[in-house]
C-alpha cells in the first residue's frame, strides 16, 4: 500500500509529543550534573553517575521498538500505547528528582527518568518512518527536529527565567535551589500534555496486510528476532554506526561536564566544597548543629560559602541558558531544511559532515570564549545537534526492512549508547586530561570528536541513504 503525503501540520501534530520529551531530556541533560554537585559530587565523578542514562538506552529501546512492531490496536494504535506509558513515569520523575535528598537517590531516579524518555522517544522514531513515504522521510525528521529544538531552548532557560521571575536561586548546602525544582515541575506537565495532543490529534495506520501481522506476531521471539536484526544489519547503518559514536561521545561529554568546566573557566565561579568552611568530623563529612543547619566554621567562612555559592548558581542558570541556545539554532537549523526538504532533495552526506564539522568548532571556541560570547559556541554546537537529530535517521530508514523498523531503531541506538557508556566508565576523564588538567579540556576533546565524527560521512557511499 502506498503511503500518502502528508502536509505540514500533520506531520507537525505527530511529531508535537517530541516537545515534551525534550523538555525532559533538557532538563537532564541541562541539569543533573548541578544537581549532582549539590548533592556533594566530585566533578571527575559526575560522568559515572549519568551511567544510567546510556545503560538504560541500551536494554529498553531494542524492546520497545520490539513490542512497538508487534503491537497493534483499532483502539489504541501500534505506537501510541508506549508514548502514553513513557510519559506518565517521566513525569513523575521529574516531579521528585530535585528532592533528592542524597547522591544515590538522585543517580537512581535519572535512571528512571531516562528508562521512561526511552519508552516514549523510540517509538516516535519509528512513527515518522510508519505514516511518511520515503520522499518525505528527511522532511518529517526534520519537522521532529523543529521541534526538539523549541523544547530544548525553553527547557534550557527554565531556571533563568523562574530565578528572574523572582524565585530564588540559592539554598544552603545540599539543597536544591526551588528555582530547579519549579522548573522540573513544569518540565512534567509540559511532557505529559505534549504527548497527549499527540495521541489526540494522530491516527495510526494499520499493518498493510494484518493477517500477515498477526501470524508473524505469533512466531515471533524476542532474542531471535533481535539476533536476525544484527545479522539483516545494513551497511549504511553500520557506516552510520561510526559516525554515530563520536558524536555522541562528544554530547555526552558536554551534558556530564559543560557546567562544571564553564561556570569554572568561563564564568570563574566554581562550586564551593562545603568541608572548606564547615565543621567535618573524622572522616570530613560536614556536620550540622542541632537546628539542622550547616554548622559553618564561623560567621565569615559562612558569608564566603554562601556568596561563592550564589555566584556557582548564577553561573550555572546562565550555563544552562547559553545551552538552550544550541536549541534555538537547532530550531533554526531544522526549519531551514523544513522550507528546503519539502519541495526540494537533499545531499544528507555532506550537510551532516558539515553540521557536525561546525558544532566541533563550538566546542573548541569555549577555550576562548568570555560570558558576552558563549553563545557563539552554542549556535555551532546548535547545527550539528539538528543534524545529528535528522539525517542519521533519514539516512538509516531509506536501508532498512519497513516491517522492522521500531526493532532497527532499537537495534540503531546501541550507536549511540555504547560510546556514552565508554565515556562514563572513564573515557571522557582519561582523554581530557591528555590534552589538559582543566575541565574545559573535555569541552576539547568534545570538539575533537565532533569533526573526527564529520569526517567519518565519506564512509557513506550509498546512493539511496545520501540523497532522498
Amino acid at each position: 500500500m502506498e503511503k500518502r503525503k502528508l502536509g505540514f501540520w500533520e506531520i507537525w501534530n505527530m511529531s508535537f509529543g517530541f516537545l515534551g520529551i525534550q523538555f525532559g531530556f533538557a532538563l537532564q541533560g541541562g541539569f543533573m550534573s548541578r544537581i549532582f554537585q549539590t548533592l556533594g559530587a566530585d566533578v571527575d565523578s559526575i560522568p559515572g553517575l549519568w551511567i544510567a542514562a546510556p545503560l538504560t538506552g541500551l536494554l529498553v529501546q531494542p524492546i520497545i521498538g520490539y513490542l512497538s512492531d508487534n503491537t497493534w490496536s483499532p483502539r489504541f494504535g501500534r505506537r501510541k500505547p508506549y508514548f502514553l506509558i513513557g510519559a506518565i513515569l517521566a513525569s513523575i520523575t521529574l516531579l521528585f528528582m530535585p528532592f533528592s535528598p542524597v547522591l544515590w537517590v538522585a543517580a537512581g531516579l535519572l535512571w528512571v527518568l531516562d528508562s521512561s524518555i526511552n519508552i516514549s522517544m523510540e517509538p516516535f522514531r519509528a512513527l515518522v518512518a510508519d505514516k511518511l513515504p520515503d520522499e518525505q522521510r528527511s522532511y518529517g525528521f526534520v519537522v521532529q527536529t523543529l521541534i526538539i529544538g523549541i523544547g530544548t531552548w525553553i527547557a534550557s532557560n527554565l531556571p533563568w527565567l523562574i530565578t528572574q521571575l523572582g524565585v530564588s536561586n540559592e539554598a544552603a548546602p545540599g539543597i536544591i535551589p526551588l528555582s530547579v525544582k519549579i522548573a522540573f515541575a513544569t518540565g512534567a506537565g509540559v511532557f505529559l500534555l505534549a504527548i497527549i495532543y499527540t495521541l489526540i490529534t494522530t491516527k495510526e495506520n494499520p499493518p498493510e496486510d494484518l493477517e500477515k501481522f498477526q501470524r508473524e506476531k505469533k512466531e515471533s521471539r524476542f532474542f531471535k528476532d533481535l539476533w536476525q536484526g544484527y545479522l539483516e544489519m545494513p551497511s549504511t547503518m553500520k557506516k552510520l554506526g561510526v559516525i554515530q559514536f563520536f558524536s555522541w561521545f562528544a554530547f555526552f561529554t558536554m551534558w556530564s561536564l559543560a557546567t562544571p568546566a564553564l561556570t569554572e573557566h568561563v564564568y570563574n565561579a566554581p562550586k564551593p566544597d562545603a568541608k572548606l568552611y564547615a565543621q567535618v568530623d573524622a572522616e570530613n563529612n560536614v556536620l550540622f548543629n542541632t537546628e539542622g543547619k550547616v554548622d559553618f566554621l564561623d560567621v565569615q567562612h559562612k558569608n564566603e560559602y554562601q556568596e561563592k555559592d550564589k555566584a556557582y548558581n548564577t553561573a550555572a542558570d546562565s550555563t544552562g541558558s547559553a545551552m538552550g541556545i544550541y536549541g534555538l539554532s537547532s530550531m533554526a537549523f531544522a526549519l531551514l531544511l523544513t522550507f528546503y526538504t519539502s519541495k526540494n532533495k537533499i545531499n544528507r552526506k555532506f550537510i551532516h559532515m558539515f553540521s557536525l564539522i561546525a558544532g566541533g568548532l563550538g566546542f573548541m571556541f569555549m577555550f576562548y570564549a568570555t560570558p558576552s560570547n558563549l553563545y557563539i559556541s552554542f549556535i555551532l554546537i546548535g547545527i550539528s545537534w539538528g543534524s545529528i537529530l535528522s539525517m542519521p535517521y533519514a539516512m538509516l530508514s531509506s536501508s532498512v526492512n519497513p516491517n522492522k523498523m521500531g526493532l532497527m531503531m532499537g537495534l540503531f541506538n546501541m550507536f549511540i549508547v555504547i560510546p556514552q557508556i565508554i565515556a562514563a566508565l572513564g573515557g571522557i576523564n582519561f582523554l581530557y586530561k591528555l590534552i589538559g588538567t582543566e575541565h574545559i579540556y573535555a569541552m576539547i576533546l568534545a570538539g575533537i570528536c565532533l569533526i573526527l565524527a564529520g569526517l567519518c560521512n565519506f564512509l557513506i557511499t550509498e546512493k539511496q541513504a545520501i540523497s532522498d
